[in-house]
């Protein structure tokens, strides 16, 4: 026994006496101190009229409304009274100690670190009776979940799979709605309440979708949901759009895929951005999910050209961005602390400048490098402009910048009236399109955002020209620039 005392684990099994082997029968006998997760259980009645005594701490799920915080409580307590009395406290849980038990997990972490003795004594697990009751077998592949903490990202359909702990309706609501991010509205699930347990065993098959109007949930309920090679399914896995783009690129896949290089897919990505973006401008929800999936399959295609060649897989990608991500945002995943949007800037700033550092990387010629030549021209101007201004070159109003455009327009003006080449025509036009920019820039305006909204007036209006002119069954060159610009003119009155 430790100095500071020592908790025993013991397992009640799933739920009659017959669950409970001869060695935690003899702990519980014995014990001097015995304290149960939760009376809720069907031995828990026998134990009573054998003449054990305990305490529970179903009240402690009373005062807290947080699983978490419920579990972290017990561990607590139990570490507290060991060290208080300094000898052996018997702690019982349903079914086996080491299955999802998180109170177990705590008490591993904490009685180390306490000088606490730590002793685990199973029973039989409600695996052993949902194996049976369920008639499937686990080395089939199976995964066992927490309805507690459900992730529907985490479940595998190629899987058996089984949640526990739904204790109750708003619990089995929870689980129904992640389900459904992995699986058709209709697909079946069974219920299993008290498994193996004689006169309480029930098992039902419903819908997912009706799976939190069925009543009797409580402690020893489970939901079991079979594995399935459904495609309607696992096309909602990432591990299967990996699997389909790969057999695209196979010797048995498509001849078109096969022939595809960086070079030659560099123009898809860029038009089907594009068209993502068209989408993003016109708030259409339904074309830009399919959109965004035209974009998602050209990184799928670069990354699996890579995999090929033995470079990186999109798994490293993934990987990658996900490491990036919370390494450029300690005010989220760290302790740092930032106050508003411009403190979240520099922090990231700060981050990148660490990494070059790192790298090695600190022979940075300019300020503006950085910045990639192949973004559009807007953009890219808006960025050149932004990184200047950091250092101080920039604009003190934005009156200053008016006066620019309008001096820059003169200058394009002059050479326009001198009839001078092609080339300084577009040399002069780009000056004053970068003033107009920065303006944009300065007054925190987006000038893609301006000039798409733009586009969009301008295409509504022309399509309001063509449509009077149907109707008056003329065409463009049955009139003239004064009847078209009336129509014009009724088109932004309307």
């Amino acid at each position: 026994m430790a100095v500071n005392g020592s908790v025993t684990v013991v397992g009640l099994g799933p739920g009659g006496r017959d669950g409970l082997t001869l060695g935690a029968w003899d702990v519980i006998r014995e014990a001097e101190r015995l304290v149960l997760r939760t009376e809720r259980h069907p031995v828990v009645t026998w134990l009573a009229e054998q003449g054990i005594a305990y305490r529970s701490y179903d009240d402690t799920y009373e005062a807290h409304g947080r699983f978490a915080d419920v579990y972290d409580a017990i561990a607590a307590d139990l570490i507290e009274t060991a060290t208080a009395a300094g000898a052996e406290v018997v702690y019982a849980v349903p079914g086996h100690p080491s299955v999802a038990e998180t109170t177990v997990a705590l008490l591993r972490e904490r009685c180390l670190a306490a000088g606490i003795g730590l002793r685990i004594v199973g029973s039989e697990s409600f695996l052993d009776r949902a194996f049976a009751a369920l008639g499937f077998d686990p080395a089939d592949g199976f995964q066992l979940a927490d309805a507690t903490a459900l992730h529907a990202g985490r479940l595998q359909p190629h899987n058996h799979i089984i949640v526990t702990q739904v204790y109750d309706r708003f619990v089995a609501s929870d689980v129904k709605l992640a389900l459904m991010e992995r699986y058709p509205d209709e697909f079946e699930v069974t219920l299993g309440h008290a498994l193996g347990v004689e006169g309480q065993e029930r098992v039902l098959t419903v819908p997912l979708y009706e799976l939190d109007r069925v009543e009797g949930w409580g402690n020893l309920s489970l939901v079991y949901i079979p594995r399935t090679d459904r495609d309607d399914v696992h096309y909602r896995t990432f591990e299967r759009l990996h699997e389909i783009v790969a057999k695209l690129r196979s010797p048995e896949g498509c001849p078109w895929d096969r022939e595809q290089t960086h070079k030659s897919l560099r123009k898809y990505f860029i038009e089907e951005t594009f068209e993502a973006v068209e989408t993003i401008d016109a708030d259409d929800p339904d074309a830009m999910r399919e959109e965004l999936g035209d974009v998602l399959l050209q990184i799928m295609l670069h990354s699996q050209i890579e995999e090929e060649s033995g470079t990186f897989t999109v798994w490293d990608v993934v990987a990658g961005l996900a490491e990036k991500l919370v390494r450029r945002h300690p005010h989220v995943f760290g302790t740092r602390e930032v106050e508003g949007v411009e403190d979240v800037l520099k922090t990231w700033q700060e981050v990148k400048a660490e990494e070059k550092r790192q790298k090695g990387d600190e022979s940075q010629v300019s300020v503006l490098d950085g910045i990639p030549s192949g973004l559009p021209g807007l953009m890219r101007a808006v960025e050149l402009q932004k990184k200047a201004a950091k250092v101080g070159f920039d604009w003190e109003s934005p009156e200053q910048i008016a006066d620019k455009i309008i001096e820059e327009l003169r200058e394009f003006q002059t050479e326009l009236a001198s009839r001078a080449p092609v080339e300084k025509l577009v040399d002069e036009l780009g000056d004053l399109l970068f003033a107009v920019v920065n303006l944009a820039r300065f007054l925190k305006i987006d000038p893609e955002e301006a000039i798409s909204g733009t586009n969009r007036k301008f295409l509504q209006r022309f399509r309001y020209i063509e449509q009077q002119l149907r109707l008056r069954g003329k065409s463009f060159d049955q009139t003239d620039i004064q009847e078209l610009e009336l129509y014009w003119q009724e088109a932004k009155r309307s």
